[in-house]
C-alpha cells in the first residue's frame, strides 16, 4: 500500500516526497492508516486471483470533488467553467451559489488542487483501474449535488487522460443512507446512479448499510462489493454478478407501473440485511419506499409488488400516474428490494426533474 498525504498544491508535482511516501507492505499496523473500503476491496481481489495486489491511496476525507478534477477539465464542460472563473476570481460565495456549485472551506477545495498534489505525482504510473467513495462534501446541508454526474464526468475523463488509458476502469460507492433531511444525499444519489452512463464504470450499492455516523463501520460489505466489478468484468469470473437491480425502465399502464431492471442476478427477491450477514430473504414482505408522481410532481408511497422479473407498482392516490421512485430519501429504513445474489437494488427516479434540491436559503422561506 503507498498512502499519499501531501497538501493541496496550485500547479502539478512532478514526483512525491520518495523518503516520506514509498510502500509499505500489509500488516495490522500499516492497516490503522489506510482507507478500509480500499483494503476489503484488495482483500478480495486477492483472495480470488492469488496475486498481490496493489492500492494507491490518495484520498483526503471531508473534501469536494472539484478538488479531485484535474484543472483542464473544467474548461473542456460548458457546465463547470463557472467553477473554475469564480474560483479563479476567489469569489467564493458567488461560487456557493451557482447551480452545481461548492462550498470551498479550504484551499483543498479549490479545482484541481488536490489532483495536483496527491495524483499528478503518479501519474501515468501503471494502473489497473481506480475506485472512488465520495460525494458526503457535495451533498450536505448547504452543499449542491445538482450536475455532480458532470463532475464525475469530468474527473473520469481527466484521470484516463493523465493515465494514458482511455477506458481506465472506475468504480464508485454510491452513498449510504444518512439523516433524513439531508436531501441532497437522495439527489447525489441519483446523480452517481445517472454516472454509470460513462463507459466502463460500476458502483457499489450501499443503501442498506444505514448508519447513525456519516462513515458506516461496515466497510467489508464496501469494498466487496467494489470488488464484484472488476471480477465479473476484467478478470473473467463468470460466476461474479457484480451489482444489484438498477433501473432500467418504467412502463406507465392503466393502474399500474412495470418498472425493470438490469442485472436481475437470478432473480428479485424482498430481503432484510442485518449487520455483516447476508441478506436473508422476507417473501410475505412487501416493498417498501416505492412512491408514485403525477403531472404535479408530489410524490405518494405505493404498494409494490415483484412479479416475475418485474416490480408492479400501484397507487389508489395517484390518478395520472407519471414517475416512479425508490428510497429516495435520506435515510431510508430497511429499503427492501435485492436480487437472488444478495445485492441490493440502486434507489433510483424516473424523472430527475422531480427529484427537486432547494439551496438552504429556500428552505427557511
Amino acid at each position: 500500500m503507498l498512502r499519499i498525504g501531501c497538501g493541496a498544491a496550485e500547479h502539478p508535482v512532478a514526483d512525491i516526497d520518495r523518503e516520506q511516501y514509498h510502500w509499505k507492505t500489509d500488516s495490522p499496523n500499516v492497516r490503522k492508516g489506510q482507507s478500509a473500503a480500499a483494503y476489503f476491496f484488495a482483500r478480495r481481489l486477492h483472495e480470488e486471483l492469488k496475486v498481490p495486489i496493489g492500492i494507491i491511496e490518495t484520498s483526503w476525507g471531508g473534501k469536494p470533488i472539484e478538488g479531485f478534477i484535474p484543472r483542464p477539465e473544467f474548461e473542456k464542460h460548458e457546465a463547470l467553467k463557472p467553477i473554475l472563473r469564480l474560483a479563479d476570481q476567489n469569489k467564493l460565495e458567488e461560487l456557493k451559489r451557482l447551480v452545481g456549485g461548492v462550498w470551498v472551506r479550504n484551499d483543498a477545495g479549490l479545482p484541481g488542487r488536490i489532483f495536483n498534489s496527491r495524483l499528478a505525482p503518479v501519474a501515468p504510473y501503471a494502473v489497473r483501474g481506480a475506485i472512488w467513495y465520495q460525494a458526503e462534501s457535495n451533498a450536505g446541508v448547504a452543499e449542491d449535488p445538482r450536475n455532480y454526474r458532470l463532475k464525475m464526468g469530468a474527473m473520469i475523463e481527466g484521470w484516463r487522460r493523465v493515465w494514458k488509458q482511455p477506458a481506465m476502469p472506475v468504480y464508485f460507492v454510491q452513498l449510504p443512507g444518512f439523516r433524513d433531511e439531508f436531501d441532497g444525499w437522495t439527489r447525489v444519489r441519483e446523480e452517481q446512479r445517472l454516472s454509470l452512463e460513462i463507459p466502463n464504470t460500476g458502483m457499489a450499492v450501499t443503501i442498506d448499510l444505514r448508519d447513525a455516523d456519516i462513515h458506516p463501520a461496515n466497510k467489508i460489505d464496501v469494498g466487496e462489493r467494489l470488488a464484484k466489478w472488476p471480477l465479473a468484468l476484467h478478470y473473467g469470473k463468470k460466476d461474479v454478478i457484480p451489482s444489484g437491480p438498477l433501473f432500467k425502465s418504467a412502463r406507465f399502464t392503466g393502474t399500474t407501473v412495470r418498472v425493470s431492471f438490469a442485472h436481475l442476478g437470478g432473480g428479485l427477491m424482498a430481503a432484510r440485511k442485518e449487520g455483516l450477514a447476508a441478506p436473508k430473504e422476507t417473501p410475505a414482505t412487501d416493498l417498501a419506499h416505492f412512491e408514485l408522481a403525477g403531472e404535479d410532481g408530489v410524490w405518494h408511497p405505493a404498494l409494490a409488488k415483484i412479479a416475475s422479473e418485474q416490480v408492479v407498482v400501484t397507487s389508489t392516490t395517484v390518478p395520472r400516474r407519471v414517475a416512479v421512485r425508490y428510497a429516495c430519501s435520506g435515510a431510508p429504513k430497511n429499503a427492501n428490494l435485492y436480487n437472488r445474489a444478495g445485492l441490493p437494488a440502486s434507489p433510483f427516479c424516473s424523472r430527475l426533474d422531480f427529484l427537486p434540491w432547494s439551496p438552504p436559503a429556500a428552505r427557511k422561506k
